[in-house]
């Protein structure tokens, strides 16, 4: 069978290419040397998520693995290659790699790839900390592979994946250590929502290191041991390595393809997803080292499929700067768009609006006044401050802060005025009050609180 469109990787970028062009009546192939749904179903967010909603819900780890087991089955079961027949999508389970800009090898048979994606996802970053190869650490890849909780646990790396898992653990009875090299949890993001995370952490008895960088790692008698360059030694049963994600792209033969990689690895593409090869190639998802989230690989892989598939240059386009993301600690942090830090070299003339959840009547019912809403707005061309201007970004940190961000997101997207957002008429008393009341601060301020302007890098007001 002639196929339209060749989709390598069965991630969250792979299975979006492939019903984009399954929905434009075209015949896809998808080739993926794992089955369909990639990490984000079998180690990423479906199996994380999971344990995180168990262990904040009292389960006991047996209980809590069972959970993650059972959900992931259920929703691989949507998404295997059955299902994808179903919706007209082929698939073919094996290794691709180019032997040209238009051919495919995959266990010894060519394919035409005229019109290809390369999604092909990531993988594990593993630091080159001395003596990390000899002992049996764990990833978010392994991890949920655990058939016993292990008495004490070692974080190496306090970003979202090293939070979240970090919590998660230390709720189902673990005595957990977060080492981060840097100064702070969460570092790509505000300050504010770091310390919240990291107060939270202290109080549930997290031992969190910031400035941490570990430079050996070694096994011993008492457990596995890293070495920091500064302080003492931290030991534990397991060691959980989290610092981050790398493109997968290794033995793809993207030199044959005519494919550039930049220093990452990652494949290199412009907005609309195309790669430096002849027309025709495609690259979507994490393995492109854009926004290495879920829903951010889903927006690429249609963006890709559209476009290869499109009659010449095709329109559409992606904006890493209008997706949001969402941290799943508790509490959560949410962010679209630009910290204020990031504004302050790109806009220095922006606004900051800033509201502790403490002045939201939702959160005092609840008793969950930790966290708060930052949003940056910035002037227009031509219209200028008008209508409160337009949200370059906004930080949630608080309960259901990854629900609230989306309505920023929203207001980037369409290219709304911030104002549009205070003459909204919000539900009382609900979190999401705490969005109105926080934009109104850039009409004479609200509650005694006005917007401000951003802080540049020496200090001074913009």
């Amino acid at each position: 069978m002639t196929h339209d469109l060749l989709v390598i990787g069965g991630g969250s970028a792979g299975l979006a290419a492939a019903r984009t062009a399954a929905a434009k009546g075209a015949r896809p192939l998808m080739v993926a040397d794992g089955p369909p749904g990639g990490d984000c179903t079998f180690t990423g967010c479906v199996p994380s998520k999971t344990l995180i909603e168990a262990a904040a819900q009292g389960e006991g780890f047996g209980a809590a693995i069972g959970r993650v087991h059972g959900t992931v089955a259920r929703i691989a079961a949507t998404e295997d290659a059955e299902a994808l027949r179903g919706e007209g999508i082929d698939v073919l389970r094996g290794r691709a790699e180019f032997d040209s800009p238009r051919t495919v090898r995959v266990a010894g048979k060519e394919l035409a790839a005229a019109r290809a994606v390369v999604a092909t996802g990531s993988e594990p970053t593993i630091p080159p900390v001395r003596g990390l190869d000899g002992i049996d650490y764990l990833t978010s890849d392994t991890v949920f592979g655990l058939e016993r909780l292990p008495e004490r646990i070692t974080v190496l790396g306090g970003g979202a994946i090293g939070c979240e898992l970090a919590q998660a653990f230390a709720r189902l009875g673990a005595r957990v250590t977060v080492l981060e090299a840097r100064e702070c949890l969460l570092p790509g993001e505000e300050p504010e929502a770091s310390r919240v995370v990291e107060d939270r952490f202290t109080a549930e008895g997290i031992d969190v290191r910031t400035g941490a960088e570990a430079v050996r790692a070694c096994a011993t008698s008492e457990g596995d041991r890293i070495d920091l360059a500064a302080g003492g030694p931290v030991v534990a049963d397991r060691v959980l390595v989290a610092v981050g994600r790398t493109p997968a792209t290794a033995g793809l033969g993207l030199r044959a393809a005519g494919a550039a990689v930049d220093a990452r690895g990652a494949v290199v593409t412009d907005d609309r997803m195309a790669t430096t090869s002849p027309p025709g190639l495609y690259a979507a998802g994490d393995v492109t080292g854009r926004t290495l989230l879920t829903h951010a690989a889903y927006a690429m892989g249609r963006v890709a499929a559209a476009n290869a598939l499109s009659r010449g240059r095709g329109r559409s386009r992606y904006d890493d700067a209008q997706v949001p993301l969402a941290v799943f600690t508790a509490p959560e942090v949410a962010r679209v768009g630009m910290t204020e830090r990031q504004a302050a070299r790109e806009d220095p003339g922006a606004r900051v609006a800033y509201l502790p959840m403490s002045e939201v009547d939702r959160a005092i019912t609840a008793g969950r006044t930790e966290g708060f809403v930052k949003v940056v707005a910035g002037r227009r061309r031509w219209l200028g401050g008008l209508g409160g201007g337009r949200i370059l970004g906004a930080t949630v940190a608080g309960e259901r802060a990854g629900e609230l961000v989306h309505e920023f997101a929203l207001a980037m997207r369409t290219g709304m005025f911030t104002g549009r957002l205070a003459q909204t008429v919000h539900a009382y008393p609900t979190h999401a009050m705490a969005v109105q009341q926080a934009v109104a601060q850039f009409f004479g301020g609200y509650g005694g609180r006005t917007a401000r302007f951003v802080e540049t890098e020496e200090g001074a007001r913009g």
